[in-house]
């Protein structure tokens, strides 16, 4: 059995969450507010208490076949003792049953413990509202897609980042035009020079992210940032309560190469910002070199709502600090067709007034 973490209220024993509103933890039932490093002492106080030895064997059921339960793990909920059944990554969720919200402490631990975290800024009602204005004025969405019902399904998630941090030498040289007009009395000229432009420079790159899940998209991920790195706290597993989160599944070095393209894109940029006065610039050869890199694990706060469509999946992520948004969305072919009716309708009465005025 996997081991598990949930916070208890010390004053009335409920199941308590992080607060993003207050930046504590905060007892939904008695409203008493803990500061994070005090609430992870007394459940580390709580967790070395022997409990009641509860358990018993059943002979119900058979032998799971070779293959069928790798990557399954299994919790026990210390509320009201519902059994939850996550993957290999899951590291916050809440349970089923009873619907605390529960830390997989098993699963952060060791080189899995994260270095820092993000704690959420914005609440699931803030990411509610946020998102009913990003659907409205949408007329071809789907009616089921705007409910109440369906954004009520936005879900907190803690997404897994590498954060990397090196220096950066980089060379790249352009092909450049300049041209010059100019006429006499017979004819017009034109002159176009061509030039050969090198830029050099010295870069540092301090926590270029790179998500390390591959449930989630990289350029969705990259479309909700920047994150503010000056707001992450040292990580302690309180942030995650009330919370869904994963663990990463893609390595640092797997990741190594997503995070050289973007520093590489980036070293572009600020060279290219430089080649001015010319009619055309366009690069030749790119060389960007790294020295000294570090990787450090953190989890970066994400609301997340996922939806399938006519087997076409659908998701739109908000970021959990700063509330930037961005997502794929649904069109309902029906409104779509009688919209294309509409308008074409429209089209043609115009172009019958149109003959009538001529004729």
């Amino acid at each position: 059995m996997a081991k598990m973490q949930e916070f208890k209220c010390p004053c009335c024993g409920g199941s308590i969450e992080f607060d993003s509103s207050v930046q504590k933890m905060k007892c939904p039932f008695c409203d008493t507010e803990f500061d994070v490093g005090t609430l992870s002492e007394y459940a580390q106080t709580v967790e070395e208490e022997q409990p009641e030895d509860m358990s018993w064997s059943d002979e119900a059921g058979s032998e799971w076949q070779d293959g069928e339960s790798e990557g399954l793990r299994t919790y026990v909920c210390k509320s009201c003792g519902g059994e939850i059944v996550g993957d290999a990554n899951t590291a916050a969720t809440a349970c089923p049953f009873c619907g605390s919200p529960v830390v997989m402490t098993g699963q952060l631990s060791g080189a899995l413990k994260p270095d820092y975290v993000i704690p959420f800024k914005l609440d699931k009602k803030a990411a509610k509202e946020r998102l009913k204005k990003h659907l409205t004025g949408k007329r071809l969405l789907p009616k089921a897609f705007k409910s109440e019902n369906h954004i009520s399904e936005v879900k907190g998630i803690y997404v897994p980042f590498w954060l990397y941090d090196t220096d950066a030498d980089a060379d790249i040289r352009y092909r450049a035009t300049k041209t010059r007009f100019w006429s006499d009395s017979d004819y017009d000229y034109t002159e176009t020079s061509y030039y050969s432009v090198e830029r050099s420079g010295e870069m540092t790159f301090v926590s270029v992210p790179v998500d390390g899940s591959e449930k989630m998209a990289d350029d969705l991920m990259e479309s909700i940032e920047p994150f503010k790195i000056s707001e992450s706290v040292d990580f302690q597993t309180a942030y995650l309560s009330g919370y869904l989160a994963d663990k990463y599944d893609v390595s640092e070095k797997e990741s190594i190469n997503r995070a050289h393209d973007r520093m590489k894109k980036s070293a572009e940029e600020v060279l290219a910002d430089t080649v001015k006065g010319y009619a055309s610039v366009v690069p030749e050869n790119t060389n960007v070199n790294i020295s000294g890199g570090k990787a450090q694990y953190a989890l970066y706060p994400v609301w997340i709502l996922n939806t399938t469509r006519k087997d076409k999946k659908y998701i739109f992520a908000m970021n959990g600090q700063t509330g930037k948004m961005t997502g794929d969305l649904p069109i309902d072919r029906g409104i779509y067709l009688k919209w294309l009716a509409g308008l074409t309708a429209v089209f043609t009465v115009v172009l019958c007034l149109a003959g009538l005025l001529i004729f």
